[in-house]
């Protein structure tokens, strides 16, 4: 292992970038803290996908046999217009036989509990909202808000989409605005196959819903609205009347949802970056390249990097490995980010000559067609490149 251990690596945020990387670290026998900005380190969200690729970066971390146990197999998803009539579907079999990986759907929390509990609690320091990060000599300076501060070998930035850590380092690359809300909410529910994802594309919106278990069903659902708008003070009744001609899996799935449970905002992501690494400093997860939903590959990407991060620290030094990092994610990332933003402006659709148009033009086009914008992320090997 060499100099490894005596190595100290800062890991700003403790989302799943910053917890997987913290875990695989630990592994590799450095020494590491994590910082968390917020008072409780704790899963925020509903429901996630974990694709294949996902999957298969949890495998390569040793963690793969775990996240099974608490996450959800799926093998169907298709997109269908606002009755609930196939539009097209995502070919899971061909993924799966790529990848050698199943698809799953997860609660971020249970996920996200899974992952802290991988890691020794004092290495995890709740309420360090960053405010500076200084090069001092070979060591990297962090002063946080509550006046304390650490010196560390290197910096990882996991601090998703609003990362600090990227404000300081990059304060041109800002979230930007995708151009509409969504809303995601977690219920109880046994009706629905648990292993059939589905997403309905409407003039109202967009609704999704996925089975996270056998009697748990994650729904998500996307308005398009200005960011000043009053779309943020929306509702459950408001959901429930925007959504009321659509599939009634829609209404009964809402009329089992308890507001203050419900969790909204607008969707973000950052125009992809030229560099991931600064020195002593590296940015990975939505820190680095923050990309819309619409592709599912959120967490995915995070988890791919911590996967490469890995191959690359299993053969390099610290500085070589996020040198080689940076060379391996950049396209990639990128690749991912456009292409979510893309579909994201089909899917959102709300006028309706144009959504006439897509729906017959979906319905018409050979199955290898409706595959193209998937094509290159399932079938591209991310730990090759």
């Amino acid at each position: 292992m060499g100099s490894k251990p005596q190595k100290h690596i800062g890991i700003v945020g403790a989302g799943i970038a910053g917890l997987t990387a913290a875990i695989m670290l630990q592994k590799q026998g450095y020494r590491i803290s994590v910082f968390e900005s917020s008072k409780n380190v704790s899963g925020v969200g509903a429901g996630i996908g974990l694709a294949s690729n996902a999957m298969k970066a949890f495998e390569y971390l040793g963690l793969a046999s775990g996240i099974k146990e608490i996450s959800n197999p799926l093998k169907d998803f298709r997109v269908c217009d606002a009755k609930g009539d196939k539009l097209f579907a995502i070919d899971t079999n061909r993924i799966q036989e790529n990848y050698r990986a199943g698809n799953y759907a997860v609660h971020r929390g249970d996920l996200h509990q899974y992952l802290i509990n991988q890691i020794d609690s004092e290495y995890i320091f709740s309420d360090k909202k960053l405010i500076s990060l200084k090069l001092h000599k070979e060591k990297v300076n962090l002063k946080f808000e509550d006046r304390s501060q650490t010196e560390v070998d290197y910096v990882i930035g996991a601090d998703g989409v609003n990362s600090r850590v990227r404000q300081i380092l990059l304060p041109e690359a800002k979230p930007r605005y995708a151009g509409y809300w969504c809303w995601r909410g977690v219920v109880k529910y046994t009706k629905k196959d648990p292993h059939k994802s589905m997403a309905l594309w409407g003039k109202n919106g967009r609704f999704g819903i996925t089975s996270i278990a056998r009697d748990t069903v994650y729904w998500f659902a996307c308005i398009n609205s200005p960011l000043d708008g009053e779309i943020a003070d929306f509702g459950l009744k408001d959901l429930q009347k925007q959504f009321q001609n659509y599939h009634p899996l829609v209404q009964e799935l809402l009329s089992v949802s308890k507001a203050e449970e419900i969790i909204s905002g607008p969707i973000m992501d950052v125009k992809p970056l030229f560099q991931f690494k600064f020195s002593r400093m590296l940015l990975i997860g939505d820190a680095a390249h923050a990309t819309t939903p619409n592709m599912g590959q959120g967490a995915c990407m995070a988890l791919e990097d911590v996967a490469v991060f890995q191959d690359e620290l299993q053969q390099h030094d610290f500085k070589k490995a996020c040198f080689n990092f940076q060379l391996r994610r950049l396209d990639r990332t990128k690749y991912i980010t456009v292409n979510s933003r893309r579909a994201g402006k089909i899917a959102q659709l709300d006028n309706s000559l144009l959504i006439f148009l897509r729906n017959n033009l979906f319905r018409i086009l050979p199955e290898k067609l409706t595959q193209l914008p998937v094509k290159r992320l399932y079938e591209e090997d991310f730990m090759k490149i």
